[in-house]
């Protein structure tokens, strides 16, 4: 990069809420973060939007960011969509950036999803949009026949993957119960997270069976939010909340395992970051449920083999322990996963720490995060995994 890229504005909704449109929530976000960077329509170069499900949950098929925002002020401002199953949120910030890079005039970057419409099953096709149509519907007969209670292919698959988890790194059903709980109980700080009490071990591990070893507590739910970012080289009258040190993106063809994926692309992301995994006070990744938060941090390097179970039962990754902190949040668990905006509201998490503004989970000190965000899966391989590394301008 010839120039700095950098964070002017952020917004999200709260993503408690099942009661707003796609709509409200979009113009809400965009309101928020065009206001604090002090940057109008006038000033901007594009506008991309991340959405995955408004085809088949909000009767939107295409033009969503057209659709959702044309009540806005933005008037003839060009809006590019992205549609990238779970990753759609960081995808579109990928892309923003470059954008901004180019143009060099600020980008605004949107997310929002509209999951809660009373039809469970819609909900879940499309949540499994996001996979091949003759691979989704193999392992649809696959994990029937195992038994698959949720009815979920991707919560059969993270079954699967925390089988995997616990057999080859010894990890135990109470270290992933303790990631859960301290997904709540970040939750639990964040005012706009789609959990916000507390839970203990005993209640996470007696909490409803969903699929194998997880339970009900231990996996994401359907969430309904939004959220937004201004990024740009600079703006009169706008002042940095954060700097973007890089963004690395990689799509699975199928030719690696999904966990090896997440490895290859982080390695690469380091190499192009000139940073190291250790390098990072925290981490938003992409925990689906709590077992793949523990399998994540091991695949990224962030912690070796069978090191990051016992990490997180001993308290070292909450706020305030004494390693990096991972999902300060409450993260896609306590969070909330709104699936297009999932990408975004990571860095709009990390940017609300390196500006101190994150009250009681304030992870102290912060100058460095890293969002890692996964949409997809191709063949057993990740579809998309993007990783974007935010470092503090105070």
């Amino acid at each position: 990069m010839t120039r700095n890229l950098f964070v002017l504005g952020t917004a999200m909704t709260d993503m408690s809420r099942r009661d707003r449109t796609p709509e409200q929530m979009a113009l809400e976000v965009v309101d928020g973060a065009l206001g604090e960077a002090g940057v109008g329509p006038d000033d901007l170069s594009l506008v991309v939007v991340g959405n995955a499900g408004g085809g088949r949950l909000s009767d939107q098929g295409s033009i969503r960011g057209q659709a959702w925002l044309r009540k806005s002020p933005l008037g003839d401002v060009p809006i590019v969509n992205v549609d990238n199953s779970c990753a759609g949120g960081t995808s579109a910030l990928h892309l923003g950036g470059l954008s901004a890079l180019a143009e060099d005039r600020p980008v605004l970057v949107v997310g929002v999803e509209k999951m809660w419409t009373g039809d469970r099953h819609a909900t879940l096709e499309a949540i499994e949009a996001g996979l091949p149509a003759d691979y989704r519907a193999d392992m649809h007969a696959r994990l029937a026949e195992r038994g698959n209670p949720a009815g979920s292919i991707l919560m059969g698959l993270n079954a699967a993957w925390a089988e995997q988890f616990m057999a080859e790194r010894g990890a135990t059903i109470e270290q992933i119960a303790a990631a859960a709980v301290k997904a709540r109980r970040h939750g639990s700080m964040n005012p706009l997270a789609q959990c916000q009490s507390t839970v203990t071990s005993e209640e996470v591990l007696g909490s409803p069976q969903v699929a194998g070893v997880l339970t009900r507590q231990m996996c994401s739910s359907f969430t309904d939010g939004a959220a937004a970012v201004v990024v740009g080289t600079g703006h009169p009258g706008s002042v940095p909340l954060a700097r973007i040190v890089g963004s690395v993106a990689r799509s699975g063809c199928g030719n690696l395992d999904y966990h090896d994926r997440l490895t290859e692309t982080a390695r690469a992301a380091y190499e192009a970051f000139g940073l190291g995994p250790q390098d990072f006070d925290m981490v938003e990744l992409h925990d689906a449920t709590s077992a793949e938060e523990l399998f994540a941090l091991e695949s990224l390097e962030i912690f070796g083999p069978g090191e990051a179970g016992p990490a997180t039962l001993a308290g070292d990754t909450a706020v305030g322990g004494r390693g990096i902190t991972v999902n300060p949040s409450g993260g896609l668990v306590a969070r909330g996963h709104p699936l297009g905006a999932t990408g975004i509201a990571q860095v709009v998490e990390l940017v609300t720490h390196l500006a101190g503004r994150a009250g009681h989970r304030q992870v102290e000190g912060a100058r460095l995060g890293l969002a890692v965000n996964t949409g997809g899966v191709v063949d057993g391989d990740a579809g998309y995994v993007g990783m974007t590394a935010v470092a503090g301008v105070r």
